[in-house]
């Protein structure tokens, strides 16, 4: 196996594996795709990279299905990230070899034309024809995704050119027509449904095998570090949350959920560990009268555990409303580690919305109540923080007690308008603590109509949150 262009980590470990020894590369290949699961976000560590070492000492890159098995459970501990594990490693452990090169292809394939790879790709997906498929798609790639060496252009790209080419639309209403000919009765409905979910099926194992042989001819052309680069993408607890597509925003969603069991977990565990109060000296010495005297069993005094009240001031205007909408998520899903929480909306005016969060069953129920039933407009719509928080004052300034930690979450973008900092001032010497989450980049604050420097005096803590990790992070310290 040739070496690839990704360089020799200081966690290369030497193994007694002759298979691994025999060929240098294929260490290097293993540690550069441990480096390439941390860049990503992986949180892999030394243990766990020696554990994937002692692995594949005992299975042969050959038997492919288990070596990725093997590797995948020394280093994948969450189910979100098995998809960047998969990715990471299709590239550092594609098929190699001269028969990928880009410069080859001319003398590996034979011409067929486009039509004769249609019509072959319909007889080998009728027939479920694995082996087949996959070298029809090797030749789908080289008759339509026009690959040339060094072209600085994605594989998404090549993608697009091969299924144009094959015109997949077209395979789909062939295999659906060939099936109602094969059929001697007509389909109901329940069957039709399942034979166009088997075609799907069928249709998208191609996309897959497509996508694979361009992936390993990119390796082969620019390295395996190269095109791990242009393909990686952002774990779900790493997505911006201003900035998320509707697939990523769909990720981000089934994210809460464990991520939420996880940090109460965690937080289960800090209260535990701090579940010991100071040493109880009379009651050591009266127990230590059993020993003869000696205190082999020291009593500590029960603490009194703390739980914080929270008050959240939530901006849900625009792309901040995302933002918003996880924060809320996440508070409510540990309001066991909180004594109470009371919720509050704003645009240029703001409203309580605790009771929709106490009534709906399920969470996005209430999103939908604070999205439609809040009354957050005053004017016109557009954010106003200084007038926000004189309603907020003027209405609610007894939610804020010496136990209340006040939470504010909003980009402070303003519109121009006052910035009414006289209401955190008063609301710092009122409360236990007062937070501010942005979920714009700190390098964005104080540009433009950013006012968040005229809150930052009266603040215990302004926090840059845009992702999920972020948050959790701060939750789990608040």
């Amino acid at each position: 196996m040739p070496n690839t262009n990704s360089s020799t980590s200081p966690n290369a470990i030497p193994s007694p594996n002759p298979a691994l020894n025999s060929d240098l590369g294929l260490l290097n290949l293993l540690s550069g795709f441990v480096e390439e699961l941390r860049s990503a976000g992986l949180p892999v560590s030394l243990t766990e990279n020696l554990d994937a070492v002692n692995a594949v000492n005992h299975i042969p890159i050959t038997e492919r299905a288990i070596f990725k098995a093997a590797l995948s459970t020394s280093l994948v501990k969450s189910k979100a990230h098995q998809k960047t594990f998969d990715t990471a490693f299709e590239v550092y452990f594609s098929l190699r070899g001269k028969q990928w090169a880009v410069e080859e292809w001319g003398q590996q394939l034979e011409e067929i034309t486009d039509a004769e790879i249609t019509a072959e790709l319909m007889e080998a997906l009728a027939d479920g024809d694995e082996s087949k498929i996959r070298e029809l798609a090797r030749m789908a790639v080289q008759q339509f995704a026009n690959m040339a060496p060094g072209r600085p252009v994605g594989g998404t790209y090549y993608l697009f050119r091969t299924l144009r080419g094959i015109n997949m639309e077209a395979l789909q209403e062939g295999l659906l027509q060939q099936a109602y000919d094969n059929s001697s009765n007509e389909f109901s409905d329940l069957e039709e449904r399942l034979v166009k979910d088997e075609i799907e099926i069928q249709l998208e194992n191609l996309r897959q095998e497509i996508e694979s042989e361009i992936r390993r001819r990119l390796v082969a052309d620019r390295g395996a570090q190269a095109v791990a680069k242009t393909v990686r993408k952002a774990l779900p607890e790493d997505i911006d949350f201003m900035h998320a597509s509707r697939e990523e925003m769909d990720a981000l969603k089934k994210a809460v959920a464990p991520l939420s069991r996880k940090l109460a977990a965690r937080l289960a565990q800090k209260r535990r560990r701090k579940n010991r109060g100071p040493l109880d000296f009379r009651k050591t010495i009266r127990h230590s009268l059993s020993y003869g005297g000696v205190p082999a069993e020291p009593k500590f005094k029960s603490p009194k555990p703390y739980k914080p009240e929270i008050v959240v001031l939530a901006d849900i205007s625009g792309s901040v409303a995302a933002f918003a909408r996880f924060t809320l998520h996440l508070v409510y899903s540990l309001n066991a580690y909180f004594t109470k929480i009371r919720s509050f909306v704003f645009i240029d005016e703001v409203d309580e919305v605790t009771q929709f969060f106490e009534t709906e069953e399920e969470f996005s129920g209430a999103i939908h109540r604070v999205n439609t039933e809040a009354d957050v407009i005053w004017v016109d719509g557009h954010s106003d923080y200084g007038h926000v928080l004189e309603s907020f004052w003027q209405k609610y300034k007894k939610a804020i007690t010496p136990k209340t930690s006040l939470l504010v979450l909003g980009d402070a973008r303003n519109n121009y308008h006052a910035s009414a900092s006289w209401v955190l001032k008063q609301a710092h010497h009122q409360a236990r603590k007062v937070y501010w989450l942005n979920p714009e980049p700190k390098s964005y604050w104080d540009t433009g109509d950013s006012i968040i420097g005229d809150y930052m005096p009266y603040l215990d803590g302004l926090f840059e949150v845009r992702n999920l990790r972020q948050l959790a992070k701060f939750v789990e310290n608040l």
